[in-house]
């Protein structure tokens, strides 16, 4: 039996709303929570204030390689897997906890955040299906999201080899390295 299926109606609302407040589109209500695609719609309409954004949601995993949202994807991924390892939740419980300190992390840097909840929430599907791992870098050992196969001896992040382009003007987000 599924945890998600034990939860009282209540604490499944609760959950909801959480994730409704954080931005989650819709699928990912629907995947985390028994309740009836009705009873979601009302939901959302009424926390958010508006109707839920309608179309797919994404599903490659090139979004994350790319160098802002691999550093930012990392920065997640690191605090999700920290959480599974110290703390008892149920999955998505996890992801909303990592995903509000990463708003934390990213705020308190004056940065803008670039990942969303659902493209979190993403991630940690991508990882739990192998589709995407983490790997450690060769020269400052921090660990980044990666395809499984990279070739994990050699392999560099974005911050210690970063772009020529990066950290120039508007486009970088506000990051500056120097």
């Amino acid at each position: 039996m599924r945890a998600k299926s034990i939860l009282t109606e209540a604490k499944q609302i609760d959950r909801a709303v959480t994730l409704i407040k954080l931005g989650a589109r819709l699928q990912v209500l629907e995947s985390e929570t028994d309740l009836s695609y009705e009873r979601l719609l009302r939901l959302y309409k009424e926390v958010a204030g508006k109707s839920p954004s309608k179309g797919q949601l994404p599903f490659s995993t090139d979004w994350f390689m790319t160098w802002q949202p691999n550093i930012h994807a990392s920065l997640f991924l690191n605090t999700h897997e920290y959480l599974n390892k110290v703390a008892e939740m149920d999955e998505i419980d996890t992801v909303i906890k990592a995903y509000q300190l990463y708003l934390e992390q990213t705020q308190s840097q004056g940065l803008e955040p670039l990942l969303s909840v659902t493209r979190a929430w993403r991630l940690v599907k991508f990882v739990d299906n192998g589709m995407l791992t983490m790997t450690a870098c060769s020269k400052c050992g921090g660990h980044f999201v990666t395809h499984p196969h990279e070739i994990a001896k050699h392999y560099v992040c974005g911050l210690c080899n970063p772009p020529a382009r990066a950290g120039k003007g508007k486009a970088s987000g506000g990051l500056q390295l120097h």
